[in-house]
């Protein structure tokens, strides 16, 4: 079994952080998106597999969000992500987890922790399978999970950071596993696709009708 991770900055006003991401989303893709300043956030990380997706973890500092950082990225792992995946009975041992690049996840400290949670079974940069870099039509996360989040936790328009959270554990909550199972047989799609054209665009998947 696979499980892929991300986090995504979740803004007031509606904005998702799309750097490096590529996803479906209801808007002209080819609009100006006008990033905020010092605009409330959150930072949501989510791990996602056909058993249920892992989250919300938000990385907070007594409310505050903070930057991900090595020693919080361990923190979550050890004290949020070990315990989720034991109350649903996965076997770690047996689980590939897959993370992008990003310095606070690839850390030494960071890939300590990986090593013992998933022996020989992580796929990211340093990892026992690496992970291509800038890679958003092969993460579920970016494919799928934040444009589909983004879809509906806006509806209500939360006014502060407390109530954008409400919603994003509610969606979470819900999400049918089908769905999941529907998404990672997708990105097993795609993986099958990129190897076939030899890691280029995978426009018989992304843009097709």
């Amino acid at each position: 079994m696979l499980m892929m991770s991300d986090e995504a900055h979740f803004h007031l006003d509606g904005y998702v952080n799309k750097q490096n991401c590529r996803f479906w989303v209801a808007e002209n893709p080819r609009e100006l998106h006008q990033r905020p300043l010092h605009n409330a956030n959150l930072s949501v990380w989510c791990g996602i597999s056909t058993v249920g997706i892992v989250g919300p973890y938000f990385f907070e500092d007594e409310g505050a969000t903070v930057t991900v950082t090595s020693g919080g990225y361990v923190e979550m792992l050890s004290n949020f992500l070990r315990p989720q995946l034991r109350s649903l009975r996965v076997n770690m041992e047996e689980m590939w987890f897959q993370q992008d690049g990003a310095t606070a996840h690839t850390a030494r400290a960071s890939m300590t922790v990986f090593r013992q949670m998933f022996p020989q079974h992580v796929v990211s940069r340093f990892g026992d399978v690496p992970w291509l870099p800038r890679s958003p039509d092969l993460s579920a996360c970016d494919f799928f999970l934040w444009g589909y989040f983004k879809s509906k936790v806006y509806v209500l328009k939360p006014r502060t950071v407390d109530d954008l959270k409400v919603p994003i554990r509610e969606e979470i909550a819900i999400v049918p596993q089908e769905m999941l199972v529907n998404v990672m047989q997708n990105f097993e799609e795609r993986l099958r696709t990129s190897v076939l054209q030899e890691g280029r665009h995978l426009s018989d998947i992304i843009f097709r009708n």
